[in-house]
């Protein structure tokens, strides 16, 4: 940026040759991360505060889990390799080993920007199928992640104010809510900091057990609570200027989309180049939160480090 001053949504894009209301060319046009340029070393540092206790929480959930899995994406499937006579030592391989089948990053080559049809930056699908290097998940992995983190439990809230709310069926969130759980857990944010959503859909699926299957009686066309895809919440998300998204329901926005190109996917990561993390195992660090009444944590996510990748387990902690 040729300034420290970031636009705002309306103000977006900051050159009329880029479609509206995205961050394109913002961080350069040969930019690959997008909004994780907003995690700086200042940022990162001044993080490092709200380690208080030494608490740590690890945001992946099992990988055997959703089972089976959603929107036809295969199960993993787990080998014991024996090395030495006598099973002395063992190596795993991993087989159909589906990068979002359970907690994931979405990296910025996983859906484009559905007006233009170009990824994030312009990048073109025949660039991303001929693995051009621009946008895979590896400049996350080399770059790494890390920050502060706001959780906003929004299943907790809903308890108690819409006690008809149901985390596996198709809800809207709209912004105004967020809102209202923000204030009611004395959160304010920052710029660069990682919103954690917690929807309930984790704790409603393992409440469930074998019995999931009559609440998802199809795990291809899955349906599920989520913030509202409108330009409300593309304004209000962009106007905090989080560094990335994350919640604990499998797609963030409410599921499934009434159009893919006004969705939350679309705007977030084709248009601004913001990660979006789905399946966040969110119900230890939500839990201790309810607490002690503390919502803020130092963040860091590893992500595969894997060139051309498209999106990868987060591998991430919440500390406090």
């Amino acid at each position: 940026m040729a300034n420290n001053k970031l636009p705002s949504y309306d103000e977006l894009p900051i050159d009329s040759k880029y479609p509206d209301h995205t961050a394109w060319g913002l961080w350069g046009d040969d930019d690959n991360l997008g909004t994780l340029n907003l995690l700086t070393e200042e940022r990162i540092a001044n993080a490092a505060k709200y380690i208080r206790r030494g608490a740590m929480f690890p945001l992946n959930w099992k990988l055997e889990s959703p089972n089976p899995t959603l929107l036809g994406r295969g199960g993993l499937e787990h080998h014991l390799k024996p090395l030495i006579e006598g099973a002395l030592a063992f190596d795993d391989v991993y087989q159909n080993f589906n990068t979002q089948a359970s907690t994931q990053w979405d990296g910025l080559c996983h859906l484009c920007h559905i007006g233009s049809g170009c990824f994030y930056n312009g990048v073109k699908p025949s660039d991303i199928l001929n693995k051009c290097g621009r946008l895979g998940i590896h400049h996350m992995a080399r770059r790494g992640i890390a920050g502060r983190a706001v959780l906003l439990d929004y299943g907790r809230w809903a308890e108690t104010n819409k006690p008809d709310f149901n985390p596996l069926k198709y809800t809207e969130i709209p912004v105004e809510e967020l809102d209202q759980v923000a204030a009611a857990q004395g959160v304010t944010f920052e710029i660069g900091d990682i919103l954690l959503l917690r929807t309930g859909w984790i704790a409603a699926y393992e409440k469930h057990g074998e019995k999931i299957k009559e609440h998802i009686p199809d795990a291809h066309q899955p349906e599920c609570a989520g913030v509202k895809a409108c330009q409300d919440t593309y304004r209000w998300i962009w106007d905090h200027h989080f560094a990335a998204v994350a919640s604990d329901c499998f797609p963030f926005e409410a599921f499934p989309p009434k159009d893919w190109s006004d969705s939350c996917h679309s705007a977030f990561l084709g248009g601004f180049g913001m990660p979006i993390g789905e399946m966040f195992y969110l119900e230890k660090l939500a839990e201790d939160s309810a607490k002690d009444n503390v919502y803020t944590y130092f963040f860091t996510s590893a992500p595969l480090n894997k060139e051309h990748g498209v999106a990868s387990p987060p591998n991430a902690i919440c500390i406090k």
